[in-house]
Protein backbone atom coordinates (compact mmCIF):
# COMPACT_ATOMS: atom_id res chain seq x y z
CA UNK A 1 0.00 0.00 0.00
CA UNK A 2 1.64 3.32 -1.03
CA UNK A 3 1.49 6.45 1.04
CA UNK A 4 -1.09 8.66 0.99
CA UNK A 5 -0.17 12.15 -0.72
CA UNK A 6 -0.12 15.22 1.19
CA UNK A 7 -3.40 17.10 1.01
CA UNK A 8 -3.85 20.55 1.73
CA UNK A 9 -4.70 21.78 5.58
CA UNK A 10 -5.47 25.19 6.19
CA UNK A 11 -5.25 26.12 10.01
CA UNK A 12 -8.86 27.67 11.17
CA UNK A 13 -7.08 30.48 13.19
CA UNK A 14 -4.05 31.78 11.12
CA UNK A 15 -5.38 30.78 7.97
CA UNK A 16 -1.63 29.25 7.02
CA UNK A 17 -1.86 26.44 4.75
CA UNK A 18 -0.03 23.16 5.44
CA UNK A 19 0.81 20.17 3.69
CA UNK A 20 0.04 17.31 5.66
CA UNK A 21 0.84 13.23 4.78
CA UNK A 22 -0.41 10.62 7.98
CA UNK A 23 1.90 8.30 9.19
CA UNK A 24 1.82 4.95 8.03
CA UNK A 25 1.79 2.24 10.76
CA UNK A 26 2.31 -1.77 10.66
CA UNK A 27 -0.48 -3.81 10.69
CA UNK A 28 -0.04 -6.92 12.83
CA UNK A 29 0.00 -8.54 9.64
CA UNK A 30 2.67 -6.75 8.22
CA UNK A 31 0.99 -4.18 6.16
CA UNK A 32 1.68 -0.46 6.10
CA UNK A 33 -2.00 1.06 7.73
CA UNK A 34 -2.38 4.57 6.57
CA UNK A 35 -5.52 6.41 8.63
CA UNK A 36 -7.34 7.57 5.46
CA UNK A 37 -8.49 11.08 5.68
CA UNK A 38 -11.87 12.78 5.32
CA UNK A 39 -11.70 14.53 1.49
CA UNK A 40 -12.82 17.75 2.05
CA UNK A 41 -13.14 18.06 5.90
CA UNK A 42 -11.77 21.18 7.84
CA UNK A 43 -9.26 20.76 10.42
CA UNK A 44 -10.54 21.05 14.42
CA UNK A 45 -8.40 22.80 16.85
CA UNK A 46 -7.37 20.63 19.88
CA UNK A 47 -7.60 23.15 22.69
CA UNK A 48 -6.97 19.97 25.37
CA UNK A 49 -5.98 16.70 24.78
CA UNK A 50 -8.23 14.01 25.83
CA UNK A 51 -7.33 10.03 26.29
CA UNK A 52 -10.74 9.43 24.19
CA UNK A 53 -9.41 11.72 21.53
CA UNK A 54 -5.91 9.97 21.13
CA UNK A 55 -6.95 6.65 18.97
CA UNK A 56 -9.19 6.36 15.81
CA UNK A 57 -10.11 3.28 14.33
CA UNK A 58 -8.61 1.99 10.74
CA UNK A 59 -8.71 -1.12 8.95
CA UNK A 60 -5.98 -2.86 7.56
CA UNK A 61 -7.12 -2.68 3.55
CA UNK A 62 -4.76 -6.03 3.49
CA UNK A 63 -6.15 -8.29 5.90
CA UNK A 64 -9.17 -6.33 7.26
CA UNK A 65 -7.74 -6.20 10.65
CA UNK A 66 -9.28 -3.18 12.55
CA UNK A 67 -7.49 -1.67 15.45
CA UNK A 68 -7.06 1.78 17.20
CA UNK A 69 -3.97 3.79 16.24
CA UNK A 70 -2.94 7.35 17.29
CA UNK A 71 -5.18 10.17 15.69
CA UNK A 72 -3.52 12.49 13.14
CA UNK A 73 -2.56 15.94 14.12
CA UNK A 74 -0.57 18.92 12.91
CA UNK A 75 1.26 21.43 15.06
CA UNK A 76 0.76 25.21 13.57
CA UNK A 77 3.65 28.15 13.69
CA UNK A 78 0.65 29.86 15.66
CA UNK A 79 0.50 27.61 18.48
CA UNK A 80 -2.66 25.72 16.98
CA UNK A 81 -2.73 21.96 17.40
CA UNK A 82 -4.82 20.88 14.92
CA UNK A 83 -7.36 17.50 14.54
CA UNK A 84 -7.08 15.78 11.09
CA UNK A 85 -10.57 14.01 10.28
CA UNK A 86 -10.36 10.77 9.68
CA UNK A 87 -12.93 8.21 7.97
CA UNK A 88 -14.70 6.21 10.64
CA UNK A 89 -14.39 2.56 10.09
CA UNK A 90 -17.10 0.65 11.44
CA UNK A 91 -15.56 -2.80 13.51
CA UNK A 92 -15.99 -6.45 12.26
CA UNK A 93 -14.76 -9.77 13.27
CA UNK A 94 -11.16 -10.53 12.37
CA UNK A 95 -10.43 -12.41 8.95
CA UNK A 96 -10.34 -15.95 8.22
CA UNK A 97 -7.84 -17.60 7.30
CA UNK A 98 -8.21 -19.28 3.55
CA UNK A 99 -10.19 -22.49 4.26
CA UNK A 100 -9.65 -22.12 7.70
CA UNK A 101 -11.37 -21.19 11.10
CA UNK A 102 -10.53 -18.87 13.29
CA UNK A 103 -9.05 -18.98 16.36
CA UNK A 104 -7.05 -17.57 19.04
CA UNK A 105 -3.16 -17.87 18.47
CA UNK A 106 -1.28 -20.03 20.94
CA UNK A 107 0.54 -18.25 23.97
CA UNK A 108 2.94 -20.32 24.72
CA UNK A 109 4.86 -19.83 28.77
CA UNK A 110 8.06 -18.55 29.13
CA UNK A 111 10.53 -21.56 29.94
CA UNK A 112 10.99 -20.65 33.70
CA UNK A 113 7.63 -21.38 34.20
CA UNK A 114 7.38 -24.10 37.28
CA UNK A 115 5.78 -27.79 36.53
CA UNK A 116 3.85 -28.64 38.27
CA UNK A 117 2.84 -25.01 39.66
CA UNK A 118 2.34 -24.56 43.33
CA UNK A 119 -1.34 -23.15 44.56
CA UNK A 120 -1.30 -19.49 44.05
CA UNK A 121 -1.72 -17.21 47.15
CA UNK A 122 -3.95 -14.51 46.36
CA UNK A 123 -3.59 -11.07 47.83
CA UNK A 124 -6.79 -9.60 49.18
CA UNK A 125 -8.10 -6.60 47.02
CA UNK A 126 -8.63 -3.27 49.05
CA UNK A 127 -7.49 -0.52 46.85
CA UNK A 128 -6.83 -0.14 42.94
CA UNK A 129 -3.05 -0.47 43.30
CA UNK A 130 -4.06 -3.85 45.55
CA UNK A 131 -5.58 -5.45 42.07
CA UNK A 132 -2.08 -4.48 39.98
CA UNK A 133 -0.52 -6.17 42.47
CA UNK A 134 -2.66 -9.01 42.39
CA UNK A 135 -2.56 -9.39 39.29
CA UNK A 136 1.29 -9.06 39.33
CA UNK A 137 1.23 -11.47 41.60
CA UNK A 138 -0.42 -14.14 39.66
CA UNK A 139 1.93 -13.32 35.96
CA UNK A 140 4.60 -14.43 38.30
CA UNK A 141 3.06 -17.83 39.52
CA UNK A 142 1.89 -18.51 35.68
CA UNK A 143 5.74 -18.14 35.15
CA UNK A 144 6.22 -14.71 33.41
CA UNK A 145 8.89 -13.39 35.60
CA UNK A 146 10.25 -10.24 36.45
CA UNK A 147 6.99 -8.21 36.32
CA UNK A 148 6.61 -5.01 37.86
CA UNK A 149 3.96 -1.66 37.91
CA UNK A 150 4.52 -0.13 34.98
CA UNK A 151 5.77 3.96 35.42
CA UNK A 152 3.27 5.33 33.18
CA UNK A 153 -0.14 3.23 33.56
CA UNK A 154 -1.69 5.82 31.93
CA UNK A 155 -0.30 4.40 28.91
CA UNK A 156 -3.11 1.79 29.13
CA UNK A 157 -0.18 -1.09 30.45
CA UNK A 158 -0.27 -1.49 34.30
CA UNK A 159 2.16 -4.67 34.15
CA UNK A 160 4.97 -4.90 32.15
CA UNK A 161 7.70 -8.07 32.07
CA UNK A 162 10.29 -9.34 29.41
CA UNK A 163 7.48 -11.89 28.16
CA UNK A 164 3.86 -9.55 29.11
CA UNK A 165 2.48 -6.80 28.96
CA UNK A 166 -0.89 -6.40 30.98
CA UNK A 167 -3.87 -4.11 31.66
CA UNK A 168 -5.90 -4.40 35.52
CA UNK A 169 -9.06 -2.82 35.68
CA UNK A 170 -10.00 -1.80 39.09
CA UNK A 171 -12.95 0.04 38.31
CA UNK A 172 -16.51 -1.13 38.92
CA UNK A 173 -17.47 -0.65 35.28
CA UNK A 174 -16.97 -3.27 32.52
CA UNK A 175 -13.42 -3.26 30.32
CA UNK A 176 -13.81 -2.21 26.95
CA UNK A 177 -13.13 -3.25 23.59
CA UNK A 178 -10.67 -0.36 23.47
CA UNK A 179 -8.88 -1.25 26.55
CA UNK A 180 -8.24 -4.69 25.09
CA UNK A 181 -6.69 -3.62 21.60
CA UNK A 182 -4.38 -1.29 23.63
CA UNK A 183 -2.67 -3.65 25.64
CA UNK A 184 -2.58 -6.30 22.65
CA UNK A 185 -1.04 -3.53 20.29
CA UNK A 186 1.59 -3.04 22.88
CA UNK A 187 2.11 -7.09 23.07
CA UNK A 188 2.34 -6.70 19.05
CA UNK A 189 4.99 -3.98 19.38
CA UNK A 190 7.34 -5.73 22.11
CA UNK A 191 6.67 -9.03 21.09
CA UNK A 192 5.16 -10.17 24.24
CA UNK A 193 1.78 -11.70 25.58
CA UNK A 194 -0.57 -9.56 26.00
CA UNK A 195 -2.93 -10.06 29.39
CA UNK A 196 -6.04 -8.34 30.50
CA UNK A 197 -7.91 -8.77 34.31
CA UNK A 198 -10.90 -6.95 35.40
CA UNK A 199 -12.83 -6.83 38.37
CA UNK A 200 -16.30 -5.90 36.69
CA UNK A 201 -15.94 -8.05 33.68
CA UNK A 202 -15.96 -7.46 30.03
CA UNK A 203 -18.40 -6.14 27.69
CA UNK A 204 -19.62 -8.37 24.81
CA UNK A 205 -17.33 -6.60 22.40
CA UNK A 206 -14.11 -6.88 24.67
CA UNK A 207 -14.90 -10.70 25.01
CA UNK A 208 -15.50 -11.14 20.74
CA UNK A 209 -12.07 -8.82 20.14
CA UNK A 210 -9.93 -10.56 23.23
CA UNK A 211 -11.15 -14.38 21.17
CA UNK A 212 -10.58 -12.77 17.31
CA UNK A 213 -6.85 -11.84 19.05
CA UNK A 214 -6.18 -14.53 21.06
CA UNK A 215 -6.06 -12.11 24.43
CA UNK A 216 -6.22 -13.80 27.62
CA UNK A 217 -8.99 -12.36 29.60
CA UNK A 218 -9.39 -13.05 33.82
CA UNK A 219 -11.66 -11.39 36.34
CA UNK A 220 -10.80 -11.08 39.88
CA UNK A 221 -12.92 -10.88 43.12
CA UNK A 222 -12.01 -9.62 46.04
CA UNK A 223 -9.66 -12.16 47.60
CA UNK A 224 -7.46 -11.69 44.85
CA UNK A 225 -7.95 -14.66 42.42
CA UNK A 226 -8.22 -14.57 39.18
CA UNK A 227 -10.57 -16.58 37.02
CA UNK A 228 -10.08 -17.06 33.42
CA UNK A 229 -12.59 -15.82 30.95
CA UNK A 230 -11.97 -16.99 27.68
CA UNK A 231 -10.50 -19.93 25.73
CA UNK A 232 -6.83 -18.17 25.45
CA UNK A 233 -7.05 -17.69 29.32
CA UNK A 234 -7.99 -21.68 29.67
CA UNK A 235 -5.16 -22.39 27.70
CA UNK A 236 -2.82 -19.78 29.43
CA UNK A 237 -3.55 -21.28 32.63
CA UNK A 238 -3.76 -25.04 31.52
CA UNK A 239 -0.51 -24.95 29.66
CA UNK A 240 2.77 -25.76 32.26
CA UNK A 241 6.14 -27.23 30.86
Amino acid sequence: MEAQRPVGVDCPVCGRRHRYAPPAYACACGAPVVPPLCSGARPEPVPHRSRSDEWVLVRCPACGREGHWPQPRLGCPCGTVLRIPVQPAAPQAPALPPGGQAGPPHIPLPRTAAAPRPSFRPLTIRTARDAVTAAGLYLRWLGFHGVAAERRPESGVDLRGPEVVARVDPTTSRTTLRAVERVWLYGRYDTVAAVVFSLAGYTEGARARADGLGVPLFVMDLTGTPQPVNGAADELVSSEQ
